[in-house]
């Protein structure tokens, strides 16, 4: 083992960003680390979110996966998070959760841990870039050490080409194996220098 506790906090509506968070964690496993995958609240209406047949199916298919809780948080000395764009920021139910965190900030619990993001969305400039510059912006706050993909692997211009994170141009389907290729490098990534900085 690496000493890495890594962290997959995620929410998904219609499933995308579980795939992600499942990609990124047989890949961190593999890599040596100690992966909780974990899903935030829905914040949604139930009525609502039974009211459509396809997030009421990710509901169904995700209600294994545990909540994430601010003792995760404290437990990981990394973090990959992966949520949906909504209007150009990260989806509200991931904003919830991250609004949370205070009490741990407070006491400097989220600082010094290496952290990454990823998105989705349904097209290619529906805010990818901006939800992942949201998310990294909570982690500066947090005192984290960012650790994006960069153009550190070929798969990243194959994939897309967005050097802050993984983003899916998705609405359900199963992933792209190229962006399935980038999501194992990303996860990689951060174990390794997640794993530095827990040895250092």
């Amino acid at each position: 083992m690496n000493g890495v506790r890594l962290a997959i906090v995620y929410y998904s509506t219609y499933g995308t960003n579980h795939q992600m968070a499942e990609t990124a964690a047989e890949a961190a496993r593999e890599a040596g680390a100690e992966v909780r995958v974990l899903k935030v609240r829905e914040t949604a209406p139930e009525g609502v979110v039974n009211g459509q047949d396809a997030w009421k199916a990710q509901a169904e298919r995700s209600a294994h996966v545990p909540e994430a809780t601010l003792d995760d948080l404290e437990w990981a000395n990394a973090y990959l998070f992966s949520a949906p764009t909504r209007y150009g920021v990260m989806a509200s139910q991931m904003r919830a959760f991250i609004d949370q965190t205070g009490p741990l900030w407070a006491k400097g619990a989220l600082a010094n841990k290496a952290a990454s993001a990823m998105t989705s969305a349904q097209n290619p400039h529906g805010g990818q870039e901006t939800t992942l510059h949201s998310m990294n912006a909570t982690f500066m706050h947090w005192g984290c050490i960012l650790v994006p993909p960069g153009y550190t692997d070929p798969v990243i211009f194959s994939s897309g080409g967005n050097p802050y994170g993984t983003t899916a141009t998705a609405a359900g389907e199963p992933l792209k194996e190229e962006t399935r290729a980038s999501i194992r490098h990303q996860a990689r990534r951060l174990v390794e220098y997640a794993g530095k900085i827990a040895a250092s």
